[in-house]
């Protein structure tokens, strides 16, 4: 083959291919702005005074545009896995609305050691009090549970799943299969899962990406959701900060908001600021 013929084929194969429509779905695009009377729930949740330790955040995690790109709206059924300290729950939980459910889900510890235990388990106890003091909501608009206790009539009832920066804890902790599984099965036919992460350097080595780290490359990002039942639906840059080097010894907690340093060289990570992320969106695949 000719070396112009060559080029030709290279520059071909270097383009990414365009995330197709399954036949009977829509193709999600990678919108980063809720319909008016979305944007009409959300602003006062935003600006609640709840939120006043979380708002100063909002800049570089960018609630609105995130909930936009992963098509979540009030009265939807969502699950926020592995929700932490309750970022998100201060949204959602309001945000979703007295026709809205809020499920927050943490992995199954079962065969975990006593830390782990100790930190995500017990869940379906822990949780809903929380939700109560940090939302004001009704209980019965809200639920958290550990994977193993999921009660079997929510399979096929959720219509969106966010899972925020966790994926690289299951994935080093080895329960990627077994959380993705329930994922799975809690989704409806036409749910999304839609994903944050910090994003490696795509060339970054294995020893830098296998989460211990907090990184993961983006491509690796895909295909495990591809291995586990799910198709990339769109991508979205919402997330994306440039002046990550993502290549700390001690990892993405090096950054704010955790400053794993302490003081030192405090100022340098505070100007680059939170880490690069990807956010992509996923469909069930049938």
């Amino acid at each position: 083959m000719r070396p112009l013929a060559l080029l030709a084929l290279a520059l071909a194969l270097s383009v990414p291919a365009p995330v197709l429509a399954q036949p009977g779905q829509p193709h999600f695009s990678a919108r980063a702005t809720l319909p008016a009377t979305a944007r009409a729930a959300l602003a006062p949740v935003l600006a609640d005074p709840r939120r006043a330790g979380d708002s100063p955040r909002d800049v570089w995690r960018h609630p609105e545009a995130v909930l936009g790109f992963c098509h979540i709206e009030p009265g939807m059924s969502v699950v926020d896995y592995m929700p932490g300290g309750g970022w998100w729950t201060r949204i959602l939980v309001p945000y979703l609305g007295e026709n809205g459910r809020y499920i927050a889900l943490n992995p199954d510890v079962h065969s975990a050691d006593d830390r782990m235990k100790q930190f995500f388990g017990n869940f379906a106890v822990t949780f809903p009090p929380r939700i109560a003091e940090w939302t004001g909501a009704p209980p019965t608009r809200s639920a958290a549970y550990n994977t193993d206790g999921l009660p079997a009539a929510l399979d096929g009832t959720i219509d969106r799943v966010m899972i925020m920066r966790q994926v690289h804890n299951i994935h080093r902790f080895g329960m990627l299969y077994h959380e993705m599984a329930a994922v799975r099965r809690l989704l409806k036919p036409d749910g999304l899962l839609c994903i944050e992460e910090h994003r490696a350097h795509a060339n970054a080595p294995a020893a830098y990406t296998d989460g211990n780290k907090g990184y993961i490359r983006q491509a690796d990002m895909i295909a495990l959701m591809q291995a586990h039942g799910f198709d990339l639906a769109a991508s979205s840059e919402i997330n994306a900060n440039r002046k990550d080097t993502a290549d700390y010894p001690d990892g993405v907690w090096t950054l704010p908001p955790t400053y794993r340093l302490g003081d030192k060289d405090r100022a340098r990570y505070a100007a680059i600021g939170e880490a690069d992320r990807m956010t992509l969106l996923f469909r069930k695949r049938m």
